[in-house]
């Protein structure tokens, strides 16, 4: 599966390396013959497209070595690292192009155009098209956050080559040339490309929050075993893409025998791997009192009492010792609450003036997963 993803990746790559150096080319070569800026920056543009392909064949390369003593998870990581490279070449690339366009408002020269440099301008506006089409739904295929930004780059590059078509129709025909003030905006749009880039890659190198779907098959399956009465506390960690390990919180009955707690622990691991590709680290134990009792009838009660504060998401991992009157567990607020812990806080307080008898050891959890 790895080896078909990553061969599937440099495949697409190749394809965009030859057609964006083709598009490149041709470019250069009417921008020059025309004397348009908006053209020879395209061009440029292409160049470093291509550029990008190049480096993500390197980055997935680099990313599917297997794992050593120093990266005993793997190498997946090199994936964003590879994004993070090319969105630094685009907006390097934006800003040069940038500054050349100011250089042309300054110091104008005028374009000279002709049929057959407009008819490749159109053709190559097509092309751009179907290979940011092409590149874009494979990226999506086999999640290479890669190819997906070279595919949407793709299709605003037909977008910028359409405009640059559009000023030499206006150039033809009014005499009025907008090439470089063209080029400025094309460079804004390519530094703004390459400014989002950046932003994505270093959220998803400081570590994103799991997705949705993913976070519901894996409950789904943990649920799935009868014995399993609740599940908490999913922490995933990524290491590339469709890499995931860590760690969830299951609730048990109490009386579960340690041998069978043993095997359903096992149970619960081969089963998220083999249905989600999850690989989870650790599963943690909260046993449940039985219903009706009197540490079952406590806990309803101050639940009861936290979930009536807004941004309470939930409580869970309750355990209670009757005879020393100790109450432990966990509440999940929402990152949305203006202060977290101040909120927490309070609860805190305001159970202790509520119920004096009892000592409570509460933990502030962290809103992982959905």
């Amino acid at each position: 599966m790895v080896m078909d993803r990553n061969t599937k990746i440099i495949q697409t790559s190749i394809i965009g390396i030859v057609a964006n150096c083709f598009l490149a080319g041709f470019k250069a070569m009417i921008g020059i013959v025309t004397g348009s800026i908006a053209i020879v920056l395209d061009a440029v543009n292409n160049l470093s497209d291509a550029l990008s392909s190049v480096i993500t064949i390197v980055g997935t390369k680099i990313a599917s070595k297997a794992p050593d003593k120093k990266h005993p998870l793997g190498h997946g990581r090199v994936e964003y690292i590879t994004a993070a490279i090319i969105a630094v070449i685009i907006s390097y690339a934006g800003i040069t192009s940038l500054i050349e366009s100011i250089k042309k408002i300054i110091n104008p020269v005028t374009p000279e155009y002709n049929t057959v440099s407009l008819v490749i301008v159109a053709v190559a506006i097509l092309v751009k098209i179907v290979l940011g089409s092409y590149v874009k739904n494979v990226g999506e295929k086999v999640d290479s956050g890669s190819l997906i930004a070279s595919g949407e780059d793709a299709k605003l590059d037909a977008v910028i080559s359409t405009t640059t078509l559009l000023a030499a129709i206006i150039f033809i025909f009014s005499g009025v040339s907008l090439e470089a003030w063209l080029g400025a905006i094309i460079s804004i749009i390519i530094i703004k490309s390459g400014y989002e880039m950046i932003s994505e890659t270093i959220s998803q190198i400081l570590g994103e929050r799991v997705e949705m779907q993913l976070s519901h098959d894996v409950k789904r399956v943990v649920v799935g075993f009868d014995e399993v009465l609740g599940a908490y506390d999913l922490s995933l960690h990524n290491y590339g893409p469709n890499r995931y390990v860590g760690s969830i919180h299951i609730e048990v009955d109490e009386d579960m025998t340690m041998p069978r707690l043993d095997q359903l622990q096992r149970e619960i691991l081969y089963a998220v791997h083999q249905e989600t590709g999850v690989l989870l680290e650790g599963i943690g134990i909260y046993c449940k009192n039985k219903k009706d009792s009197p540490a079952d009838m406590l806990r309803k009660k101050f639940l009861a009492f936290c979930k009536k504060y807004e941004y309470v998401k939930q409580i869970h991992g309750f355990y209670i010792d009757i005879e020393k009157k100790f109450v432990f567990f966990d509440i999940v607020i929402s990152f949305e609450a203006p202060n977290r812990q101040q909120l927490f806080d309070k609860i805190v307080s305001d159970l202790e003036k509520e119920y004096p008898e009892y000592s409570f050891n509460l933990n502030l959890d962290i809103d992982l997963s959905d």
